[in-house]
């Protein structure tokens, strides 16, 4: 190993994803770069996951951990205990990345020491593979925590970090259910400079059983992500700039309680939001469009 090739961590969580865990390895064996360390954590499958898996831990291309089920976070943490790489990657077990994603991003980060964490975007493809849609949301570049607040603009599955920021910064918090990726993107977005690079990294697999496909409760969580952000920076924003946000916020939550038909939750919701600051303009005009509804 050399300071031109420093090693990869890949931290791979898996929960009875047969039908998909090896298109997931392999695209990462794929790369065309090298040393890389791929580190499986198993949350307690029950399908042939682990069967699927054992030629390739014969033949030591992974590291494979198995442990009851914690939920997926905890499978994320134990997996980066086990990290030694100079540059973390994350990849979910039913996704995939593109070639290319390890080297491209290597390099970036030994040309940008500023730079502490990189990502891209996504292709989004269905059960079976196809690509269904490559529209990705707008991202950012440098100390976005502003954007960050706003809604989460980084794809985890085509990040890549220093390992530096997890050990100063801790890894995912487990008290979070869901939406703690975006629980930790927000809390290194206050410490360390971000780079979007406009390329596809990853593919990014839609299906109905994920955790990720319930709006509400990731909304919930990302409440308790944003209370959690300003409690431990107090100082990075100003009173008013915090109730703006938490303002915003509730209006994007009203905005998707009134596309499911859920009209008293929305107004619920836009009561917080006229709450925490009452002349904000995004809300007023969910607010007229909660008033004009058919």
């Amino acid at each position: 190993m050399t300071e031109q090739y420093p090693l990869v961590s890949v931290i791979i969580p898996t929960y009875n994803r047969a039908e998909f865990i090896l298109q997931a390895v392999d695209s990462v064996l794929a790369q065309d770069y090298s040393p890389i360390e791929i580190i499986v954590v198993d949350d307690g499958s029950t399908d042939e996951s682990a069967a699927l898996l054992q030629p390739y831990i014969d033949n030591q291309q992974i590291i494979y951990r198995y442990q009851e089920n914690q939920r997926q976070c905890v499978a994320r943490n134990h997996a980066m205990s086990l990290a030694t790489g100079k540059f973390w990657c994350f990849l979910d077990s039913d996704n995939r990345w593109l070639p290319g994603k390890l080297k491209a991003q290597v390099e970036y980060l030994l040309q940008h020491p500023a730079v502490d964490i990189v990502y891209g975007d996504n292709q989004i493809i269905n059960e079976a593979g196809d690509i269904t849609s490559e529209h990705n949301m707008r991202r950012y570049s440098g100390r976005i925590y502003p954007q960050m607040l706003r809604d989460n603009c980084v794809s985890m599955n085509t990040v890549m970090a220093r390992a530096t920021c997890f050990e100063k910064q801790g890894f995912f918090d487990p008290s979070f259910k869901v939406a703690d990726d975006y629980e930790l993107w927000l809390r290194l977005s206050a410490h360390y400079q971000f780079a979007y690079i406009p390329t596809f990294f990853a593919q990014y697999r839609v299906m109905a059983d994920q955790i990720s496909s319930d709006k509400e409760r990731r909304f919930g969580s990302n409440e308790l992500a944003l209370q959690k952000f300003f409690s431990c920076n107090p100082n990075l924003l100003s009173a008013t700039e915090q109730r703006a946000c938490f303002a915003h916020f509730y209006s994007r939550w009203a905005r998707l309680r009134m596309a499911k038909g859920n009209y008293q939750g929305a107004a619920n919701m836009l009561q917080r939001a006229l709450g925490c600051q009452w002349y904000h303009r995004g809300t007023w005009r969910v607010v007229l469009k909660w008033v004009m509804r058919s």
